[in-house]
């Protein structure tokens, strides 16, 4: 799915509304209602439709203009590395771990957060005994992560300005 349309299109006065009608658009992309009703989601851009923008697509998920379909940063950068592999049946793939292929991308970004839809489970996440780890601070308005170096199969295919 591309959480760049709802960024797009979405919202009471975006194209969905105008040409679908405000309530038919409010039902468009619900992301959280999926991840409950356990399809597992993977994320893509649709490039050239849409900016090819991994981190600005994790906050169009994270931040929805409609507010009940949004998901965490956290399960919006799971669908976004691990969720494309799941889909084409590679377990092994978009993970960090020892045996895993050294595909990855090397990021400048910002502090490193944990954020929640709820402030409770922000609160918990953040406690140092949940091991949660930090990514990037994603709120709207706020500097996207930019990359510096992608690395496939252990060779760097990309490297950017101070990489």
């Amino acid at each position: 799915v591309q959480p760049a349309f709802d960024a797009a299109w979405g919202g009471e006065d975006g194209m969905y509304a105008q040409r679908l009608g405000a309530a038919r658009a409010r039902t468009l992309n619900p992301y959280a209602a999926l991840l409950r009703a356990g399809v597992p989601l993977a994320f893509g851009s649709d490039s050239p439709v849409t900016p090819l923008d991994p981190w600005g697509t994790v906050r169009a998920a994270a931040f929805h203009r409609t507010p009940g379909h949004r998901v965490s940063v956290r399960a919006a950068f799971t669908a976004h590395t691990r969720g494309g592999w799941r889909a084409v049946g590679r377990d092994d793939a978009g993970v960090l771990v020892p045996g895993a292929p050294a595909d990855y991308a090397v990021w400048r970004t910002g502090a490193l957060v944990v954020q929640a839809p709820d402030d409770r489970v922000a609160r918990w996440s953040t406690d140092p005994r949940s091991g949660t780890p930090g990514l990037p601070d994603l709120t709207p308005g706020g500097e996207l992560p930019r990359c510096l170096r992608t690395v496939v199969a252990g060779h760097t295919v990309y490297e950017g300005p101070n990489g």
